[in-house]
C-alpha cells in the first residue's frame, strides 16, 4: 500500500527532524518540555477551527510528526491527554468560552490534563460510574466519589470527569462531563499507585466536594455518555502509527537479543519473530486504512485488539529469547524507588496490562459483536 506521502510531506518530516536534532538533549524535565514543544509550534497539530493551535498541518503531516516523534528518542508527553484526547472533544463538543479558556493553554504546554473515567467498581464497564456530582445553590458542582487508573495525575492541572448528575439514573443516563481544577487541596486527594514495574504513573483519585463551575459543563447535563464515547473515539488515530514506530523498534531489540545470545538459531523463535514483524505491518496498513475515517464502530475495537495482544507476544517473546538471566531481577532495591529492570523485564512486565487498560478485550470483542455484527447485546446487571 502507498499511503502517497507528497514532497511537500516529505519536506516537512526532514524540518522535524532538523528541529528534534537541536532540541531533544534538553528534554529532560517534561513539563518544560511541553512548553518548548508549544513554544515551537508542535502542539495541536491540525487543530484548524478558530486558530486554537500553533500550525495548519494535512493529516498526512500529522502522521509524519507522530512517526518522527517516536523515532526521535524524545521522552513521553504529558500534555498528550489534553492534546490528544480533550482538545477534540472541546473541538466537538465544547462551547465557544471553553474552546477560548482551555484549548491555547494546552497549545502552549502550559496546562496538563488527566482523565476520570475509570473507577473501582467501573474500570472497562464506563457505565457503571458511582462518582456523583450534585449542583449546589451557587450554580457550581460538587463532585464525590474515587476514580482509578488515572494517568499522570500527578502532574495534570486538570481533569475531564465522568459523573452522575441525576442520583437515580442507571448505566450510561444520567452522567454529566465536567472539567475540574486539580488544585483544591482538601478536597482532591491523589495516591500514586505502584506496578509490577516499580513506576507509578497511574493513580487513585478521591474527591470529597471538589467543586467545578458550571460553565465547565461540556455538553448537556446529563448528556455525558455521549461526549466521553466521542472522545473514546480520539483516542484511537494518528497515535496509533506513532505506537507503531515503537513498537517496530522495541522489535527490533528483541531480533538483536535473539541473535546475541543464540536464541535465533532455534525454528520456533524464528517463526515467532517473523511473526511478529508481518502482524506488525498487518497493523500499520490496517491503520492507515482506517485513518480519518469515521462511522466504523468497529475499527477502533479491532485496532485495540490486534495491538495489544501483538505486544504482550512482544513481551513474552523478549523473555525467552534472553533465556534464563531474564528471570535475574536486580540484587538490591529500595522499596520507594523504581527497580532496577532491563528493557527487555520492562516491556514483558508493563505488556500484561495492554489487554486490559483503555478498554480489556472482552470488552473489545463484546463491542464488535453487538455493534458491527448484530448479535444480541450482553446481558447487563443493576448497577
Amino acid at each position: 500500500m502507498d499511503f502517497g506521502f507528497t514532497a511537500e510531506d516529505e519536506a516537512f518530516r526532514a524540518e522535524v527532524r532538523a528541529w528534534f536534532s537541536e532540541h531533544r538533549e534538553g528534554a529532560q524535565d517534561r513539563r518544560a518540555w511541553e512548553r518548548t514543544l508549544g513554544k515551537a509550534g508542535w502542539i495541536g497539530l491540525g487543530w484548524s477551527e478558530g486558530g486554537y493551535g500553533n500550525r495548519v498541518a494535512t493529516l498526512t503531516q500529522q502522521v509524519v510528526w507522530a512517526e518522527e516523534y517516536a523515532r526521535s528518542g524524545a521522552p513521553a508527553r504529558s500534555g498528550h491527554i489534553g492534546e490528544k484526547l480533550l482538545a477534540p472533544t472541546l473541538l466537538a463538543h465544547g462551547s465557544q468560552g471553553q474552546k477560548a479558556r482551555f484549548l491555547p493553554a494546552i497549545a502552549v504546554g502550559e496546562e496538563l490534563w488527566c482523565q476520570g473515567y475509570s473507577e473501582p467498581g467501573a474500570g472497562s464497564d464506563l457505565a457503571g460510574v458511582r462518582t456523583k456530582a450534585e449542583r449546589a445553590s451557587d450554580g457550581t458542582y460538587r463532585i464525590t466519589g474515587q476514580k482509578i487508573w488515572t494517568s499522570l495525575a500527578h502532574e495534570a492541572d486538570w481533569c475531564f470527569v465522568l459523573a452522575r448528575t441525576e442520583p437515580e439514573s442507571r448505566r450510561h443516563h444520567g452522567l454529566s462531563f465536567l472539567l475540574v481544577p486539580m488544585d483544591q487541596p482538601g478536597r482532591i486527594e491523589v495516591r500514586p499507585i505502584r506496578q509490577m514495574t516499580g513506576t507509578s504513573d497511574f493513580n487513585e483519585v478521591f474527591f470529597d466536594g471538589a467543586h467545578a463551575h458550571a460553565e465547565h459543563l461540556v455538553g448537556d447535563e446529563g448528556a455525558g455518555w455521549k461526549v466521553a464515547m466521542s472522545l473514546l473515539g480520539f483516542e484511537r488515530g494518528v497515535s496509533t502509527l506513532a505506537q507503531q514506530v515503537g513498537f517496530a523498534q522495541e522489535l527490533g531489540s528483541v531480533v538483536r537479543a535473539a541473535v546475541r545470545s543464540g536464541a535465533v538459531a532455534d525454528p520456533v523463535v524464528r517463526e515467532r519473530l517473523v511473526r511478529q514483524w508481518a502482524e506488525l505491518r498487518v497493523m500499520r496498513w490496517n491503520a492507515l486504512r482506517t485513518l480519518g475515517s469515521s462511522g466504523d464502530p468497529g475499527a477502533p475495537s479491532a485496532a485495540k485488539l490486534l495491538w495489544g495482544g501483538w505486544h504482550q507476544r512482544l513481551g513474552e517473546l523478549a523473555m525467552q529469547v534472553r533465556g534464563a538471566e531474564a528471570s535475574v531481577g536486580p540484587r538490591e532495591w529500595a522499596p520507594s524507588s523504581p527497580y532496577e529492570l532491563d528493557a527487555a523485564q520492562q516491556l514483558f512486565l508493563f505488556s500484561r496490562a495492554d489487554t486490559i487498560y483503555g478498554g480489556s478485550d472482552q470488552v473489545q470483542r463484546t463491542i464488535i459483536a453487538e455493534r458491527v455484527l448484530g448479535l444480541p447485546r450482553e446481558p447487563k446487571g443493576v448497577v
